[in-house]
């Protein structure tokens, strides 16, 4: 099911300025917590990423967050962009998906920033 952003006024593109990477066999730009995916018409539709192999959504209790302090904890106003993966919410650290879970960080995978 496509969501279209209605009134987007923000025009994304190569230096717009937001974090591109690639989804699907396009580019996707994160935007306020949203994947946002512009169309030939210039419509903007919200984008989220799969559960998939590569980015999965389980629990890595062993992972060992390189990208932050111990103690870190991520949402909202954490300083790390939020990224719409299956029915939750990750966050783009040093390439990859953090996932808050209880006492620590899981892995989601690897993003492949554009």
């Amino acid at each position: 099911m496509t969501h279209i952003h209605e009134n987007h006024d923000h025009q994304h593109g190569p230096d717009c300025g937001h974090t591109a990477i690639e989804h699907d066999g396009h580019v996707d730009y994160l935007h306020d917590g949203h994947l946002h995916h512009v169309n030939v018409d210039g419509s903007v539709e919200e984008h989220q990423l799969p559960v998939s192999s590569a980015n999965p959504a389980k629990c890595t209790p062993d992972h060992r967050c390189g990208g932050h302090e111990s103690g870190h904890v991520h949402g909202p106003n954490c300083g790390h962009q939020a990224v719409p993966h299956g029915d939750h919410i990750d966050y783009l650290v040093d390439g990859h998906l953090h996932h808050p879970h209880g006492d620590h960080c899981d892995d989601h995978g690897p993003l492949k920033l554009v």
